[in-house]
């Protein structure tokens, strides 16, 4: 038997897809479930097929392949209503999808081509495809939100409510109103990711949110304090000051006596 698990957080859709996979034989369901609970039915239930959506509330599919490895990811149809990047990139790097709506046929043909490459040991790991994806994408698309994971849990973290972010070596703690979350990055590598039209780096250990900004006062020799909405008060730089300005009011700024924002 083929073990498949379904990923999807509507229950109708995963209703839908189960409905016609147990109609054959060689399949056995481990699992339906919503993106956040996916991870350890995953590695509890090792599935070799995995129906998978890609726009989910808390984990969309592409987090979840990245929460639990390329390398320990199974075959994957992905699926989406969203006939945009995602079916190009999937086309582009070989890799099955179901746009949604999708009638029978059309998935008992993606699980046919997900039983072939199950089977086919000789063609170019699964892995390797998902992970060129995954690179495509994330070179071209800001970060929408992190996978922090804790000892007894995993916390998904927007990346529009983190207030500021902090270099700590090799790890950036994550600032999110009076709590904080640690994420294996260096800042120069998590900057690359972010959205550039909200966040902006004011200091080399200090990344904030432009949209907590309120606002700011001059210091001594050129350096600034950013005031935030729940009172933070951040270093600016000197050398980072005039990008800051332009980003956060469109224009550089002249002068720079305390201004409120």
């Amino acid at each position: 038997m083929i073990r498949v698990l379904i990923v999807d957080d509507e229950p109708l859709a995963r209703d839908t897809l189960r409905i016609v996979l147990e109609t054959d034989p060689e399949i056995s369901i481990v699992g339906s479930c919503s993106g956040a609970d996916a991870p350890p039915i995953v590695a509890a239930t090792k599935p070799e097929i995995m129906f998978l959506d890609i726009e989910m509330p808390k984990l969309g599919g592409f987090e979840l392949v990245e929460t639990i490895g390329p390398a320990a990811v199974p075959v994957v149809v992905f699926v989406t209503a969203h006939a945009q990047y995602a079916v190009k990139a999937f086309e582009v790097h070989a890799l099955d999808y179901l746009l949604k709506p999708f009638d029978d046929r059309r998935l008992i043909d993606s699980l046919r081509r997900a039983k072939e490459r199950l089977r086919d040991r000789d063609g170019r790991p699964i892995e390797d495809r998902i992970l060129a994806m995954l690179e495509e994408r994330e070179a071209t698309t800001p970060v929408q939100r992190f996978v922090v994971r804790g000892r007894d849990n995993t916390v998904f973290v927007p990346a529009g409510d983190v207030d500021w972010f902090e270099a700590a070596d090799d790890y950036v703690e994550l600032h999110v109103g009076p709590t904080s979350h640690i994420v294996r990055e260096r800042l120069a590598d998590l900057e690359k990711r972010l959205d550039p039209k909200r966040f902006v780096r004011i200091h080399r250990s200090t990344i904030v949110n432009l949209d907590r900004v309120r606002a700011s006062r001059p210091m001594f020799r050129g350096d600034a304090i950013v005031v935030l909405a729940d009172g933070t008060e951040l270093r600016l730089s000197r050398s980072r000051r005039g990008e800051f300005q332009r980003r956060l009011t469109g224009s550089p700024h002249p002068g720079d006596s305390s201004n409120a924002l």
